[in-house]
């Protein structure tokens, strides 16, 4: 799995591109608090075109950002969901928790 950020402002966007499993969850765990606390942001938006695949350890990955980020009283929101990886967030229940956007743009504007 490979990962770009982008700060707007003061918020941390995050251009995922791969498969995120078990094999890639830690490593994306890990550089994604990194940079979360590095620059002291309370905002992040997950941008998904390019992941290809996603299991349950996806799903470990973003409630974990979202418990992390919710202490701070900040705010995580998904972008750009492709057909097979939205039902895994479906069958999962996260969206009730946390907000699916069609774009990073979007996204930015919201949170």
């Amino acid at each position: 799995m490979y990962l770009k950020f982008q700060k707007e402002d003061e918020k941390l966007v995050v251009y995922m591109m791969g498969e995120l499993d078990h094999h890639s969850a830690e490593e994306v765990r890990s550089k994604i608090d990194d940079r979360l606390d590095r620059e002291n942001i309370n905002k992040l938006v997950m941008d998904f075109t390019n992941v290809t695949f996603m299991d349950s350890s996806g799903i470990g990955v973003v409630i974990g950002r979202f418990k992390k980020i919710s202490l701070k009283k900040g705010d995580v929101c998904i972008t750009n969901v492709n057909n097979s990886v939205k039902r895994v967030f479906d069958l999962s229940g996260m969206f009730k928790i946390i907000k699916l956007y069609d774009n990073v743009e979007q996204a930015l504007k919201s949170i």
